[in-house]
């Protein structure tokens, strides 16, 4: 591809991040329309049901559509569901070329598009860009198995501890750090942390400055034990967010029934289960149109979740602190996770703040299952 090429699928690709977090379970997606060196039609998708950004494109072009490339974050869907096929849209709209910034990972679509588009005569190039496939990962991701995506996001000291002791909320990582992680949440449909974490750090989980989006966020607290105090910040009232969810295991109803004033209790398993049972946990969050969660801990959740195979992908901050002595609490707690060890690929590092943020993808576990 050209320079022109990259600087117009880069453009796309902006389009396409500002419908994160208001799309799922469609994917985010932006297109520009370009005819003789100039932009003449450009959209991206704003929420499911609503028209698809090669549409909105389409419709701001209108004939100058004719003859003009297309810049696409993702490949053009060709199945009907909501929306007509955006493959046959831009056939008939005479476009002459498309340039996608990677192939779709929906069964439906996965490549179909840019042979419908080829067979009609349209020059198609996929870029495998790496932007356009970072757009996409948490919907190829909750295509694979019936529970949402899972990203978990822990912070601890260098020398791996979350407190100096139990019971004490503790502020590791730098404002910048806690912004992004805010950020993070945006991106997301729901964001869940364990009791303990309730109980001793009492966070209000929301998105600072308040970001309106056109899906409700939602907060997810986690019990198994204890339950947590009906008047925590996570169940506070606030506009746009639906009212939290509590996950408690169903042998334990009486322990957590009185919590149904304060949040959406959903119980798991069957009536002998004292247990939380994690992957029936997060069916039943998808079974809500729950496609993706950003869990922020505790070290206990966030072993469990990693022993599992229920984590996707981590976001990990080190903080320039020492907090090691006897009882500080361990980053990851209540499992030995060497018996389960899953494989770790890191993609990225970053500064921000003074700390530095560790992010990768979790794969299969070597051994075991959890």
């Amino acid at each position: 591809m050209s320079a022109l090429d990259e600087l117009y699928l880069q453009r796309a690709c902006e389009l396409a991040a500002r419908g994160i977090g208001n799309t799922a379970p469609n994917p985010p997606v932006g297109a520009v329309l370009v005819r003789d060196g100039r932009i003449v039609g450009e959209g991206y998708h704003h929420r499911t049901g609503d028209a698809h950004a090669e549409g909105i494109a389409l419709a701001a072009a209108g004939g100058a559509a004719r003859g003009a490339t297309a810049y696409v974050s993702l490949e053009p869907c060709n199945h009907v569901g909501r929306t007509p096929a955006c493959t046959r849209a831009l056939a008939d709209a005479g476009i002459a070329r498309v340039v996608a910034g990677t192939i779709d990972p929906n069964p439906k679509t996965q490549g179909r598009g840019v042979a419908f588009l080829r067979a009609r005569g349209i020059d198609v190039e996929v870029a495998n860009d790496s932007r356009a496939e970072k757009l996409v990962e948490l919907f190829a991701g909750s295509l694979r198995t019936d529970r949402p995506y899972v990203a978990l996001k822990m912070a601890m000291s260098l020398d791996g501890a979350v407190a100096s002791r139990p019971g004490i909320a503790q502020w590791l990582t730098s404002e910048a750090t806690r912004s992004y992680v805010r950020d993070l949440r945006i991106a997301h449909d729901a964001v869940m942390v364990g009791a303990g974490t309730v109980r001793v750090d009492d966070p209000a989980l929301t998105v600072r400055p308040p970001h309106h989006r056109l899906r409700p966020f939602v907060r997810i607290v986690a019990c198994e034990t204890d339950s947590v105090p009906d008047s925590s910040r996570i169940f506070a009232p606030a506009e746009d967010y639906a009212r939290t969810i509590v996950l408690a295991p169903a042998g334990a109803r009486t322990r957590f029934e009185a919590l149904a004033a304060a949040g959406d209790v959903t119980f798991v398993g069957d009536e002998r289960s004292e247990r939380l049972d994690l992957g029936l946990a997060l069916h039943a969050l998808r079974e809500r149109a729950i496609y993706s969660v950003l869990c922020e801990g505790g070290p206990t959740l966030a072993a469990r979740l990693i022993a599992g195979g229920h984590a996707d992908r981590f976001y990990w901050a080190i903080a320039p602190v020492l907090l090691q002595r006897d009882g500080a609490v361990p980053v990851l707690a209540g499992i030995d996770l060497a018996e389960r060890q899953p494989s770790l690929e890191f993609d990225g590092v970053e500064r921000i703040g003074s700390d530095i943020v560790v992010t990768g993808r979790f794969g299969r576990h070597s051994t075991g299952s959890g």
